[in-house]
């Protein structure tokens, strides 16, 4: 049984719980570290996918997992973060300029969108913000001066510091690249949900009427949230079309919207460790069900045959399998896992047991 003993006023400001828990940390960033010179270029561009996911899991988890706003519109502040980069890069601006000011462009749309689309609550809030996301395809292919329309664009080399930065002809660069905005913006949310600003996102997420008592500006702290999120996802998005290399109207659709949701479901509703642990279900999915038809064609004798919609259908059986047995996501299992371990043998069964954190009335109307 662990028991931390709090001996100065710094332990509660600080990060991390105890000095075990930021040498794990310090670990698994030094893993990541050396990760290309353990990882052909192969399984090196997998990861760098999932740490583009978990980073748009992370602006998704700002506005649906601390603020209790559901959306399925993120995908088309992926396209936005994503053409403001090229844009701005063909345009002649270097890349360590227009990268964030693709995510400021797309947070600040994010907060102009937010304002009619924040007055509408649960489900309806989330068919106004899939309805967005649908719209989005139409403005790419009507807006053909600038998005390249139905032809697309192709994600130019970036220069970073000198150094030629590029998906394909330079791996390793891409993706401490990734590892770099990636580890950064992580720090960033963690600072955020311990300031004022993000407590006042977590009040509103529990109970809007007793944030609105406290003083807090509801809808303000809404709009906010949801630009927040916009932005970070705007950078997902400029880093997932470099990484794609072209990119056109298709490439981010209400699916990659859905994706995302499912995503931090999975991976743990509130936690930033959820978003993560989502981001690695959706990247290696599908090279899992890639390798696993092989493994049983060889076993059977037969060929490989393509299943339409395999990979949908088995992540929405995982989906449905959290929510019936594990509501808190992957995040919440390792949390009891760990509980265990730590209050062994004083652990008991009913600790998570599930209560609702409002009241229905509670939501302002």
């Amino acid at each position: 049984m662990r028991i931390i003993f709090k001996t100065d006023y710094m332990q509660d400001l600080r990060p991390w719980k105890d000095g075990y828990q930021l040498s794990l940390y310090l670990l698994l960033i030094a893993a990541a570290i050396v990760a290309p010179f353990v990882f052909d270029a192969f399984f090196l561009g997998e990861l760098t996918n999932v740490l583009i996911w978990a980073l748009a899991g992370l602006g998704l988890m700002v506005l649906t997992g601390h603020t209790g706003q559901a959306s399925l519109g993120h995908a088309a502040f992926l396209a936005l973060g994503c053409y403001a980069n090229i844009i701005l890069v063909e345009a002649g601006v270097p890349f360590l300029i227009a990268f964030p000011l693709a995510g400021i462009i797309t947070g600040l749309v994010g907060m102009v969108i937010a304002i009619p689309a924040l007055r509408l609550h649960g489900i309806y809030l989330a068919i106004a913000t899939m309805a967005m996301s649908i719209l989005a395809d139409d403005i790419i292919v009507l807006t053909e001066h600038w998005t390249g329309g139905v032809g697309g664009k192709y994600a130019p080399p970036v220069n970073v510091f000198g150094i030629d930065v590029d998906r394909w002809g330079t791996p390793k660069a891409f993706y401490y690249l990734v590892l770099g905005v990636t580890i950064l913006v992580t720090l960033g949310y963690i600072n955020l949900l311990r300031s004022p600003l993000g407590r006042s996102f977590i009040a509103v997420r529990d109970s809007e009427v007793s944030a609105q008592a406290m003083g807090i500006d509801v809808a303000r702290t809404k709009a906010i949230s949801f630009g927040i999120s916009c932005a970070v996802t705007g950078l997902a998005g400029a880093l997932m079309g470099l990484f794609a290399g072209a990119f056109n109207n298709e490439t981010f659709s209400v699916v990659i919207s859905i994706q995302l949701l499912m995503m931090i479901v999975i991976g743990g509703l509130g936690s930033i460790h959820g978003a993560f642990f989502g981001a690695i279900i959706i990247g290696f999915l599908p090279q899992f069900l890639s390798i696993s038809k092989e493994w049983v064609g060889a076993l059977v004798g037969g060929s490989n045959v393509a299943i339409p919609g395999l990979e949908f259908g088995i992540f929405g059986m995982i989906l449905i399998m959290f929510i019936l047995f594990e509501p808190m996501g992957i995040y919440g299992r390792w949390l009891k896992i760990r509980t265990w371990f730590e209050l062994f043998p004083f652990y008991r069964k009913d600790m998570f047991k599930r209560q609702k954190s409002y009241l229905k009335t509670e939501r302002l109307r």
